[in-house]
């Protein structure tokens, strides 16, 4: 069964960090490209950050650009997404998603095939 599991999600307070993993089990995310998206409630999921399968190209939209830092360690089969200077805007569900393809395939939801349940951050004083 292949299957991606998000962890690290928390509360944390404004201006804090988090690491959320996302590990895979079942298959290699060597040959994977993997994206970060976000849910807050009441908003549209939104693509906020990609890496390509070797690591070496990545990705950030705006809203997190210079705050967030994705990396990945195939030998471990896990995707890390670091999160530093926490906003109360940075709330949501956090979901990883892989699609096999060297290159981030961008942001639209459909291009990726495998979906993780997601990780709950909450930034709040």
């Amino acid at each position: 069964q292949l299957r991606l599991v998000e962890s690290g999600g928390g509360l944390v307070q404004p201006g804090g960090s988090l690491r959320l993993s996302c590990a895979a089990s079942g298959f290699t995310l060597d040959r994977y490209a993997i994206g970060w998206f976000r849910q807050a409630p009441g908003k549209e999921r939104e693509g906020i950050s990609c890496i390509s399968s070797s690591g070496g190209s990545t990705n950030y939209a705006s809203s997190v650009e210079g705050r967030f830092t994705v990396s990945r360690d195939n030998a471990k089969n896990t995707v890390y997404l670091q999160m530093n200077s926490l906003k109360p805007e940075d709330t949501a569900i956090y979901y990883c998603a892989a699609e096999r393809h060297y290159y981030c395939p961008g942001y639209a939801s459909a291009r990726y095939n495998y979906w993780g349940q997601g990780t709950q951050v909450t930034v709040s004083s």
